[in-house]
């Protein structure tokens, strides 16, 4: 019988104090049974490093602009995660664009609530289902089981709310750090 091994990517990971990465693998890939991955310390300085995905690229370790870029990205719950193949997406340049791209979510959010604000909820099956077809995304980003059963407007109005708040506080992190520079 022959076996062929799966080939296990490693995860990088950022010491913001040594301004190094390192690779590491998950251990899951080391037990399969285990439930949480262990944090990741850097061999050089001890502290707890930055999970920062497949895709990511380390600066040099002289560009401290560029690491004090990469920390504000983390700040603010930007990393380099994907399944390796496509990318990470769009990640700003600067901090002003991490503004800007935070702005443009909250937007997107507050829009998603007005239409959550506005809604008439369906009376019957027959109104649920022809609201799925409709509207379904919209129905199914907030409760999975849209389909199936009705989301009320308090559930939508709920899910977006918290969503604006933590972009908001996303965004009141970065704008603090750029008032401290």
């Amino acid at each position: 019988m022959c076996r062929y091994a799966m080939m296990v990517y490693k995860g990088h990971y950022a010491c913001f104090n040594c301004q190094k990465t390192f690779k590491r693998r998950v251990l899951k890939d080391v037990d399969r049974d285990a439930q949480v991955s262990v944090e990741a310390k850097c061999p050089e300085c001890g502290n707890l490093m930055a999970s920062m995905g497949l895709d990511f690229e380390s600066p040099a370790k002289n560009d401290h602009k560029q690491w004090a870029h990469i920390k504000d990205l983390y700040t603010v719950g930007i990393t380099f995660h994907s399944c390796g193949c496509s990318g990470p997406g769009y990640i700003p340049q600067d901090r002003k664009a991490i503004i800007s791209y935070l702005e443009k979510i909250r937007s997107e959010y507050m829009h998603s609530l007005v239409f959550w604000r506005y809604r008439i909820e369906p009376e019957n099956k027959k109104e649920r289902e022809l609201e799925y077809q409709k509207n379904g995304s919209k129905l199914w980003t907030v409760n999975r089981n849209a389909f199936k059963q009705t989301v009320t407007n308090q559930e939508g109005i709920n899910f977006w709310l918290t969503k604006i708040k933590e972009v908001e506080e996303q965004l009141s992190l970065i704008r603090e750090k750029k008032s401290k520079a």
